[in-house]
């Protein structure tokens, strides 16, 4: 693997424990869950760490932030892995840049491969579920020396979604895309009613998030500017131009496991495959029939089971 660390980041203090008003909603493993910040570019990550072993990064999708693998955490780290979950920028903890322009996803991507080296590793194996899916995919293709295998948990790959965005069905499921491209007024609407529109998106987890569970959500959205952080992610893939989501990108090398939950209401599952000529080493696409979008929340043992066994 590369070892080009020119925009690695660097740790800005040694980690600490995680509060427990976190870890009580977290699986009682045993294992030591750690919190730190690293410097990264001009932006600052935060980031929660456990265990020891090759490093599995995961990424959060919208409306998440690290909180999102607190059922995936500890059991990747009992099996061996050094695990990596951090607030993408604009989330939680994380600097939250103002600016369209500061989330385009190849500078999502950036941070991510600056995270990995500035955590002292060359490579990494990385997790991403939706936003933080797209983000995987762009680190893949951007930084392949950084990704060792991929997973990506219901994230279309970009061709794969500008297909599908030509059809009628699944613009309907992805309307919010272009309500949030509309300058300021999403702001006030999602944070009207303690959050409703944002406690919306996470309405067909199955089991339902628990009211401790939503709790650490909303503080995390409630962080100065992470409500315009997080719609930035829109507003920057909605400007993108039709040539730039047309352009030709490498295939992405590494081998790639794509986990989908098959009642998404966001992503038809038509989009879960992607082309061959995109991804070439596609392990292969594992659909879990009672899986809402939030595949990792329905179904996290097997989810767990998955991913421990392809990064083994």
């Amino acid at each position: 693997m590369g070892t080009d660390t020119s925009n690695a980041g660097t740790a800005t203090s040694t980690t600490t424990l995680l509060p427990d008003t976190f870890t009580k909603l977290m699986p009682q493993s045993g294992i030591e869950i750690r919190e730190g910040y690293i410097d990264v570019g001009d932006v600052t990550l935060h980031y929660v760490e456990a265990g020891e072993g090759p490093m599995v990064v995961l990424l959060h999708g919208f409306p998440e932030f690290w909180f999102g693998w607190r059922l995936q955490i500890a059991p990747l780290a009992a099996a061996g892995f050094r695990v990596v979950a951090p607030d993408t920028r604009g989330y939680n903890l994380s600097s939250r840049p103002d600016g369209v322009s500061e989330y385009d996803v190849d500078k999502l991507a950036g941070d991510i491969r600056g995270l990995i080296q500035g955590l002292g590793a060359s490579s990494a194996m990385v997790v991403g579920h939706d936003w933080g899916g797209s983000i995987a995919w762009a680190l893949a293709t951007n930084h392949p020396e950084v990704v060792d295998r991929l997973a990506i948990l219901n994230a279309a790959h970009p061709h794969k979604l500008q297909q599908g965005l030509h059809h009628p069905s699944q613009l309907r499921k992805s309307w919010y895309f272009f309500f949030f491209a509309i300058p300021g007024l999403p702001e006030d609407v999602v944070h009207a009613r303690n959050w409703h529109f944002f406690r919306h998106f996470l309405h067909a987890a199955n089991p339902p998030y628990t009211p401790e569970e939503i709790d650490r959500y909303v503080e995390a959205w409630s962080q100065e500017g992470a409500a315009s952080g997080m719609i930035n992610y829109y507003r920057s893939s909605v400007r993108e131009s039709s040539a730039q989501a047309k352009a030709v990108h490498p295939p992405i090398t590494a081998p790639t496991l794509v986990i989908w939950g098959q009642q998404d209401h966001y992503l038809g599952e038509d989009l879960a495959e992607p082309e061959h000529d995109d991804v070439p080493n596609l392990d292969r696409v594992e659909r879990l029939e009672d899986a809402s979008h939030w595949v990792h929340h329905d179904e996290a043992d097997r989810v767990n089971q998955l991913l421990i066994e392809f990064f083994a």
